[in-house]
Parts: structure tokens; C-alpha cells; sequence
């Protein structure tokens, strides 16, 4: 059956699958058969035994509407500052590149020459990268850096 997880608590290992039956069901970490770690708005195939959810496959993730086009006029446009990895959830990639921008005004430019190169690749990557790709590295894996 197919299902979308609702809740999964990473210190208890537990969560819950409403299923497309309508019904809720309950599942531990043992019975999640995939590589990535369980997390909410998941789609999942699984079984059902004892009202309970087992062998648990992911089976897509969904969107969290980030869009490449988007993150790579950030990166572009503003990409000095870091607000395209802000936009994609990086806060500390973002944090990181706000420090190297704000003092790298005083030391001769270097530090927000640096960041510059590294926002304007980032936009040729994110342009160049198909939907799929840009989905499953920078929005799914939470990829920060190249």
C-alpha cells in the first residue's frame, strides 16, 4: 500500500503512515527498508500486518517547491551574500558566506572576490543541473557546497 508519512520522531524511532486507505498506521525504524533516513512528507510503499506498517520502502519525496531557477538568480544576483543557500536551507553555508562577505569589504575585496566565484558557480551547477537532479542533491540531500 501506499502512504505519506505524517510524523517520525528521531529519537524514538517511531512514526506514523496515513495510508491511502484513509487508515493511520504506526511503524518503527526496523521496518524502514531504505537508505535515507525517514522524514515527514515522505511517500512510502509498505505492508500493513497487525495495523501496523512493515517493510517500509521510500518511494518519492515531496517537493519542497525550491526551484532551481530561482536559487540560480540568487546565486547570480545576491549570491555574494549567501541568500541563495539560505533559500535552500543551508543557514550556516549562508552564515558562512555573510562573514566572508561584510569584513571582506575592508581586506581588499579578496574574501568577497572568494565568495563571488564560488555564488557564480554555484548559479552555472544549478542552471546546468536537470529538475530531477537539482531536486534530489540541493532540496532532498541538502547539499550545500558544489
Amino acid at each position: 500500500m501506499k502512504g505519506k508519512i505524517l510524523e517520525f520522531d528521531l529519537q524514538g524511532n517511531t512514526g506514523i503512515i496515513s495510508g491511502n486507505d484513509g487508515k493511520r498506521y504506526q511503524f518503527t525504524k526496523a521496518d524502514w527498508k531504505a537508505d535515507k533516513q525517514p522524514m515527514n512528507n515522505q511517500i512510502v510503499d509498505f505492508s500493513i500486518e497487525e495495523d501496523k506498517a512493515k517493510d517500509i520502502y521510500l518511494d518519492k519525496v515531496v517537493s519542497q517547491d525550491k526551484n532551481k531557477i530561482v536559487a540560480g538568480l540568487l546565486a547570480f544576483f545576491l549570491g555574494a551574500l549567501g541568500i541563495h543557500k539560505f533559500y535552500l536551507g543551508c543557514n550556516k553555508a549562508g552564515i558562512i558566506m555573510l562573514l566572508c562577505f561584510f569584513p571582506g569589504m575592508f581586506l581588499f575585496g579578496i574574501p568577497l572576490i572568494i565568495v563571488g566565484i564560488i555564488a557564480f558557480v554555484e548559479f552555472i551547477i544549478y542552471i546546468v543541473k536537470s529538475d530531477d537532479e537539482f531536486q534530489e542533491t540541493y532540496v532532498d540531500n541538502q547539499k550545500c557546497w558544489f
